[in-house]
């Protein structure tokens, strides 16, 4: 280890830096963020650091670089683009002591900026010793994926509780034991999801039985799983995802969003086909009850959005009656995914100024739409689920006032490696469905916006046959 990782207090002490460019301003930035007290010296200021100066955020010496400058400084940047003036800011650190950086100058630095992931008062920093600035700014952007913004949030509420766990639990290990469930558990969850006067109850309950586990109540994560690519998924879905005790999934997750789910967590597969129903969503509305009622974790997993034709409305309602602590987290709905994968925009000025998305088939298995609503020309219209209800979707539309030759497009297994994308007219549409072999999840997309497809279509085209074009996903 080239450099010992330490964090200044410099809150209110005076700091310098040389240069007054646009990488200058960066620096003064990060160390006003610290709440240090700033002095600029250079001849010039940019425009950022000149607004600062007229605010009085900083102050601002109008000239070059003198020894003396460093006299009352507890920190030293040097950010010019003169070699000879970075050289001497160093030496002259150097012999005062002054811990000292110069800017994509390694050799010249006693200490050198880290990439910054910030979660006030948790801050981490990472470093590849000045070899690879651009691989500590990867570094620090996957961690930022995994990584809440409510992490500070958590940190002020632990803080406050600090005493009375000392109290409670002397002993380090089992201090450290308690720590580790309340940050892994419902408290953290509860901050996480803005709920931070039920996170103190939790916790002052927790300490005051000194068990951050007995009679913890259990949670239910309504989590939208997106249309099938796993890189769709949100950071709080996948965080989520690794930290359930049970996870109640649906037929329209991907093997591919399964594989991230926590490995030792029970899995129950809930998932419906038209006529085939695995458990009936009655039923599945009480287990979500019973799990978290015996103080689980409960991840209830569904393709898409779970407030978009998902049922999660149904769900939540049972848990907020029967007191449940339940959030949601969205996912990108099936319509957004495989339109975007497939290359068609759902709305375009050219052809489409509003987008209607309906479910193909009702809760009793029929199909009775506003077709006069949705045979509108100017609008896109997704069918979801809509493959039994295609002859009536066909002969409807048409009825009710679209040319025949209004443009379709099914996508078959949107945004996963089988997707397929087909495109038909109205008048041609069931025939593409009898001789392609489409089976559910495919949804079909209506309007004019589907012939910018040959246009946009961004994933790679395996073939293209006369009447229909079929598009596969990019492996």
């Amino acid at each position: 280890m080239e450099y010992l990782p330490i964090f200044i207090q410099i809150k209110n002490r005076p700091c310098l830096v040389v240069g007054g460019g646009s990488i200058a301003a960066r620096k003064v930035a990060l160390l006003r963020k610290a709440q240090g007290s700033v002095t600029v010296v250079s001849p010039q200021l940019c425009e950022e650091l000149d607004k600062l100066k007229a605010e009085g955020a900083i102050q601002h010496l109008a000239r070059e670089f003198e020894d003396g400058d460093l006299a009352e400084c507890v920190l030293v940047i040097a950010a010019t683009d003169q070699r000879a003036v970075n050289e001497q800011v160093s030496a002259q650190a150097a012999k005062r002591r002054l811990p000292v950086n110069v800017v994509d100058n390694p050799d010249l630095c006693s200490f050198i900026m880290p990439s910054i992931i910030d979660r006030s008062p948790v801050v981490i920093a990472v470093s590849t010793g000045g070899s690879s600035p651009v691989l500590a700014r990867l570094i620090r952007t996957k961690l930022e994926g995994s990584i809440p913004a409510a992490y500070g949030r958590l940190a002020k509420l632990v803080e406050g509780f600090r005493d009375r766990v000392k109290t409670a639990f002397p002993d380090v290990e089992s201090r450290r034991g308690f720590w580790e469930k309340i940050l892994e558990g419902s408290v953290a969850e509860r901050v996480f999801s803005g709920h931070e006067e039920e996170a103190k109850k939790l916790l002052d309950a927790a300490i005051s039985k000194q068990s951050a586990s007995a009679d913890m109540p259990g949670e239910v994560f309504l989590v939208g799983a997106g249309p099938g690519d796993p890189d769709l998924l949100t950071f709080r879905a996948l965080r989520l995802m690794q930290q359930a005790d049970v996870v109640v999934y649906d037929r329209l997750v991907s093997p591919a969003i399964m594989e991230l789910v926590r490995r030792d967590a029970e899995i129950v597969y809930v998932g419906k086909e038209r006529d085939k129903h695995t458990m009936q969503q009655e039923n599945i509305n009480q287990l979500l009850v019973r799990l978290a009622k015996d103080g689980k974790r409960v991840l209830r997993l569904k393709g898409g959005d779970p407030f978009i034709f998902g049922r999660g409305g149904e769900e939540i309602e049972e848990l907020a009656q029967e007191g449940i602590t339940f959030q949601v987290v969205p996912g990108i709905t099936a319509a957004n995914g495989c339109s975007s994968y497939a290359g068609i925009p759902l709305t375009h000025r050219d052809y489409a100024q509003s987008c209607v998305f309906v479910t193909g088939h009702l809760k009793d298995g029929s199909v009775d739409l506003n077709w006069k609503a949705l045979a509108h020309p100017n609008q896109t219209v997704v069918f979801y689920m809509g493959l039994h209800g295609a002859p009536t979707l066909c002969k409807e539309m048409v009825a009710h006032g679209l040319p025949a030759s209004t443009p379709v497009a099914l996508v078959e297994q949107g945004t996963t490696p089988q997707q397929r994308v087909y495109t038909a007219t109205l008048d041609t549409l069931l025939d593409v469905i009898a001789s392609k072999d489409i089976k559910p999840p495919t949804l079909i997309i209506v309007g004019e916006v589907v012939k910018l497809r040959e246009k946009l279509s961004w994933l790679e085209e395996r073939h293209v046959e006369n009447a229909d074009s079929v598009f596969a996903y990019k492996n």
